[in-house]
């Protein structure tokens, strides 16, 4: 499980691993069915070790329940995996929990942060462009560039829908 997906949620609120564990799985419907509550403590352990998060008392309804919090390098992590831009091997699940984190957070604007992945798989797709201008038409070369395009336009026209449906999740009615 990817750690700042772990911390990222945390900033919203301290929480215990089956609480988190629920919320990624409204987030991430599906694709969240490899994740279960073991998998998330042991991630949570690990971030403790690395001083990430720290646990606070817990309730005295619930003593058998870990709850973290965020540390400040915890939230410092954070920032800098808000400002990462993730392309171009995204993981769309991870860019995904990314804009729901940073919304329900306050920790970024979801829309900001689309544009800025969008302007960098631009600046990428301009140098492939450049590269395929170079490169003998039917070479082996020029076949993997135009598998790279055709992967930097379908990374950009999602952009494009999650930007859309962003906009309509922060306008008001």
């Amino acid at each position: 499980m990817q750690q700042e997906v772990v911390l990222a949620m945390l900033a919203k609120e301290p929480s215990h691993g089956y609480e988190l564990r629920a919320r990624l799985a409204r987030a991430l419907g599906p694709v969240a069915e490899g994740i279960n509550e073991a998998q998330m403590y042991v991630t949570l352990t690990r971030l403790e070790k690395g001083g990430f998060v720290e646990r606070l008392d817990a309730p005295a309804q619930r003593s058998d329940r870990k709850v973290y919090c965020l540390t400040p390098a915890g939230q410092e992590r954070v920032r800098e995996w808000m400002s990462e831009v993730s392309w171009p091997r995204p993981d769309l699940a991870e860019f995904h929990m990314k804009l729901i984190a940073a919304a329900q957070g306050g920790l970024a604007d979801p829309v900001s942060l689309i544009d800025a992945q969008r302007r960098d798989l631009l600046r990428r797709l301009r140098e492939v462009g450049r590269a395929v201008m170079e490169e003998e038409k039917d070479s082996d070369a020029a076949l993997l560039l135009e598998g790279i395009v055709l992967r930097l336009q379908a990374d950009l026209r999602w952009l494009h829908a999650c930007e859309i449906a962003w906009t309509k999740r922060s306008t008001p009615k």
